[in-house]
């Protein structure tokens, strides 16, 4: 009973659950917000909020440099910790000012949900399976 419990039957291995955290969620942030910054950069200049005031192009510049090209890193496992840390800053920025700190608005759970992940990649690295390993022996 305890082994059904606990779950003890299946192997623990960390880097393949760092790997699945990885690609999932980088996959999903890639998909839903990367490609269409990539691909709709020009229009979405005209209505992209602003929340530091430092300007919009610099503003969607940087969400495009972190939903767009360091979800895809992420993915690959290269510079993984970087590109978690530049995901966690803009996601601490939208969860701050563009939903206030709070749950009741649009899409902040999800925010929430993405910024657990890539802080959880932040601390703990890409994993055995990356190529920050590959290259540079991380693990």
């Amino acid at each position: 009973m305890k082994k059904i419990i606990t779950l003890n039957f299946l192997p623990v291995n960390k880097d393949l659950a760092l790997l699945l955290l990885r690609v999932f969620v980088s996959f999903s942030l890639f998909y839903k917000h990367g490609i269409e910054k990539l691909t709709g950069f020009s229009s979405m200049q005209t209505h992209f909020p602003d929340p530091l005031h430092i300007g919009v192009t610099p503003g969607l510049i940087f969400a495009l440099l972190t939903d767009g090209i360091c979800s895809l890193l992420i993915i690959f496992g290269l510079a993984s910790r970087l590109a978690s840390l530049l995901i966690v800053i803009n996601l601490i920025v939208v969860f701050i000012f563009l939903h206030s700190g709070s749950f009741a608005e649009g899409h902040a759970e999800l925010v929430y949900v993405y910024l657990g992940s890539f802080s959880c990649i932040l601390l703990a690295g890409s994993g055995k399976y990356s190529l920050d390993n590959r290259f540079f022996k991380t693990v």
